[in-house]
């Protein structure tokens, strides 16, 4: 197994683990989450059901101030029968004494009779003195209309009235129930559930008062609607009918920790997720980092060292051409050493910018694959596409020494994967502001899980090698000439298609 095999079933353990740390993790925080949820739903059932109560005692004291009010109705007609029976007899043996102690016994309810023309002719349980207020009117008028006026007399087409208002008991009990109206709003408003509220008249539409919703909100009508509908649609509402207010309606929500809880496993999941991407991130940087220093420092070290035998083959090549040795061995063996010094001067440019000089890539590539001709099998076809011999050019900026270099990488890992048979061609065409390179052999081919785990450093399916050529190709291409390399297609056993995209030269 090899390097890159066991790294990708390393990351698939770490990743299982990883994904397992996080599910654990959400799952327990999931599980607290649901306990507090549903401790704070008790809270706000709790609340909703001390409203209802409060609801059924405001409901129940109010019914028992519409009885009193009605009573102290009954009581007033009662007065003013006994009135009616004390004043309009003129029989002596008639006893009236039954009349006059109801008359006698209304200690609590504030009576005025007073005839046509408002002159007040008797009071009973008022504030004033009738000497000093002869006549019923202004403010006291008003005071005692609330009620319609009872005829106390028939007498030759006379009239008296007897004018009533609510009784002082009944007078302080609508105090109290005015007061615990208004505690009651109070306590659904401020309530310690912390829950959002708004209370509305009838229409649903006009807010009688709210709670734990910032006033500035409340007042928007867009606003106000949309949360009356989510509350609506939420939770159950609650309606009350009051004294003085008609019928009116509750709206609640969750209360604002509620709702946090809600979406905190997501806010939590996105926060692992974000530190994951920046832990990720940060040591791939650094791992990719560390990798250009080692290929910087192994490519000018190897120039170093191949820097002392070339010499020594070029110092001897001068001495064999002074002894006059004449061999074809010895152009070929030219040749050679003049690629070595390409080559030296290939490491000796990794981690360096390198110079970009504008040439017909046409002409390199066939220059590049006619010195790999004589090198590889004969029984390798090569075909390259344009011909030299068209004299088609298509200009490009790169760098001669590491391009051929490129080029060669490619070609001899083709010659390999084709067991030294077969048939390499060379596809060069142009596109807008750029130009392919597709170069294609009839080799063994690459799965197409493999088609980018090919160029990582190390990766090779050779017996021997170190799996670096592909990767200096594509950090060639990407890095200096800020282009791309990819495999465009590959089937197994049938062959593979490498393609190279560069930019052409700008025409000015």
């Amino acid at each position: 197994m090899n390097i890159y095999a066991r790294k990708k079933r390393w990351k698939i353990i770490l990743f299982a683990v990883a994904i397992a740390i996080v599910g654990i993790t959400m799952w327990y925080t999931n599980i607290i989450v649901k306990k507090v949820a549903l401790n704070e739903q008790k809270n706000v059932r709790l609340w909703a059901d001390a409203i209802h109560r409060k609801t059924a005692l405001v409901k129940y004291i109010e019914e028992f101030f519409i009885q009193g009010r009605e009573q102290d109705r009954k009581q007033v007609k009662f007065l003013a029968e006994a009135y009616k029976q004390l004043i309009k007899t003129d029989n002596p043996d008639i006893d009236l004494t039954f009349y006059v102690d109801i008359i006698r016994s209304n200690n609590t309810i504030p009576v005025i009779l007073t005839d046509e023309s408002g002159k007040i002719i008797n009071t009973n349980n008022v504030d004033f003195n009738k000497d000093t207020v002869p006549y019923l009117s202004g403010k006291l008028l008003e005071e005692f209309s609330a009620f319609q006026p009872i005829e106390a007399r028939y007498y030759q087409n006379y009239k008296n009235y007897l004018y009533y208002k609510e009784s002082r008991p009944f007078t302080e009990l609508r105090t109290v129930l005015d007061d615990l109206v208004r505690s009651f709003f109070s306590e659904i408003v401020i309530n310690s559930a912390s829950v959002p509220v708004i209370i509305t008249d009838s229409t649903k539409r006009n807010v009688i008062e709210f709670g734990n919703i910032p006033p500035d909100k409340i007042m928007d009508p867009v606003f106000l609607e949309k949360a009356i509908a989510e509350m609506e649609q939420d939770n159950h509402v609650i309606e009350i009918d009051l004294v003085n207010q008609g019928k009116s309606y509750i709206f609640y929500q969750s209360s604002y920790l509620l709702t946090q809880l809600k979406y905190y496993p997501l806010v939590q999941l996105a926060v692992i997720a974000l530190f994951l991407f920046i832990g990720y991130f940060m040591f791939s940087t650094a791992r990719r980092s560390e990798q250009n220093q080692v290929w910087v420092g192994l490519a000018k070290e190897t120039a170093h060292q191949l820097g002392t035998p070339l010499s020594s083959m070029i110092a001897w090549m001068e001495i064999l051409e002074m002894d006059g040795v004449k061999h074809e061995a010895i152009k070929e063996l030219t040749k050679d050493v003049t690629r070595l010094e390409n080559i030296t001067e290939r490491f000796s440019k990794i981690g360096s910018i390198p110079k970009l000089e504008t040439v017909n890539i046409v002409e390199v590539i066939h220059h590049s694959i006619e010195y790999l001709k004589t090198r590889t099998s004969h029984k390798i076809i090569y075909e390259i596409t344009p011909n030299l011999s068209s004299n088609h050019q298509i200009l490009v900026p790169i760098n001669l020494h590491l391009f051929e270099w490129v080029i060669e990488n490619i070609t001899k890992n083709a010659v390999d994967a084709m067991g030294n048979v077969g048939h390499f061609t060379v596809n060069i065409t142009e596109e807008n502001d750029h130009v392919n390179i597709d170069l294609s052999d009839t080799g063994k081919g690459i799965p197409k899980s493999k088609f980018k785990s090919i160029f990582n450093p190390g990766y090779t399916s050779k017996k021997r090698g170190w799996g670096l050529g592909l990767s200096l190709a594509e950090r060639i291409i990407q890095n200096y000439h800020k282009g791309r390399i990819f495999v465009k297609s590959s089937s197994l056993d049938k062959g593979t298609t490498f393609r190279i995209i560069l930019k052409k030269k700008v025409k000015r």
